[in-house]
């Protein structure tokens, strides 16, 4: 197993955005000896039904790095998202940074290049990001030192990112009383989502882990904080020494009745691309819809 570099004393700053439209939170994790920061998650507004994109969500992460004069360095994504935009390159531009994620993005843009019949052009390898993450790699966000965990099962990409006492987990685990993401997507897969929140709750028990997604179980208020101690004990998919078999039990039968994320389409094609968003042959820019294609 990977020796990952755990140092729980390094506490960065962490400011959580939430977007409602898509039950997002993303994150501004910052150092607090030298003020650099990265931006895990972003979320780019679109009304999808008016074919509209906006960035009041980019802008609101904008403006408090200015505020607080901090200097961007890179912008992290746990995963290709299923259920929301990423707002990277509109960052980028203004801040600048490099964006980031797992190197098996790869597979995602093999599977759903061909679902969404992108031609040639559409690279494959993964070159529209900075950087691509393997297991266990590690980065400077000012003299924090960040490490990636690839956590399959969820996605193929998906990646865990540990900076001092703060994990931020993306899909992987939810809350305590919201469990877990599905695991039914192309690529995906219910045991090894067990196995990779196994690899998380093996981390500190005082360890900070940050949710991508809450949808307030039961009516209760929005939240996005958790640590592994309480996971271990009380996530209601995983938790009180779950097994394997009971998980991918439980994860098979409930996958079956979810509903397809109403963003799914806008967002694998945007997402693949960094977070830009494809173009025809004039340079307008577009989305194609697959039919009987998800």
């Amino acid at each position: 197993m990977t020796q990952y570099p755990v140092d729980m004393s390094v506490s960065p700053e962490v400011k959580a955005f939430f977007d409602e439209a898509t039950n997002t939170i993303s994150y501004i994790v910052a150092d607090p000896e030298t003020k650099a920061c990265a931006v895990i998650d972003s979320v780019m507004d679109i009304d999808y039904a008016a074919g509209r994109i906006t960035y009041d969500h980019a802008n609101a992460m904008i403006a408090h790095i200015q505020n607080n004069n901090l200097t961007l360095e890179w912008l992290i994504e746990t995963h290709v998202h299923a259920d929301h935009l990423s707002a990277a390159p509109y960052i980028q531009e203004k801040l600048g940074g490099k964006i980031g994620i797992g190197r098996k993005i790869t597979v995602i843009q093999d599977v759903f290049g061909k679902i969404f019949n992108e031609g040639t052009e559409f690279q494959r390898d993964g070159s529209q990001f900075d950087a691509l993450f393997d297991d266990g790699d590690t980065y400077q966000i000012g003299k924090m030192t960040a490490f990636a965990m690839h956590t399959p099962g969820h996605t193929p990409a998906c990646m865990v990112h540990v900076i001092g006492d703060a994990a931020f987990v993306g899909d992987t685990l939810f809350m305590p009383d919201g469990g877990s993401a599905r695991a039914d997507f192309p690529g995906g897969d219910a045991g090894e989502l067990y196995d990779s929140i196994q690899k998380v709750l093996s981390l500190p028990d005082e360890m900070r882990l940050f949710i991508c997604h809450d949808y307030g179980p039961g009516g209760r208020d929005i939240m996005w904080q958790t640590t592994v101690a309480e996971e271990k004990s009380n996530n209601i998919h995983v938790g009180g020494g779950k097994t394997r078999e009971e998980f991918v039990k439980f994860r098979t039968e409930r996958d079956a009745q979810l509903a397809v994320p109403k963003l799914i389409i806008p967002s694998l094609q945007v997402n693949m691309r960094a977070g830009e968003v494809p173009r025809d042959d004039q340079g307008n820019p577009v989305l194609k819809v697959p039919l009987n294609g998800l």
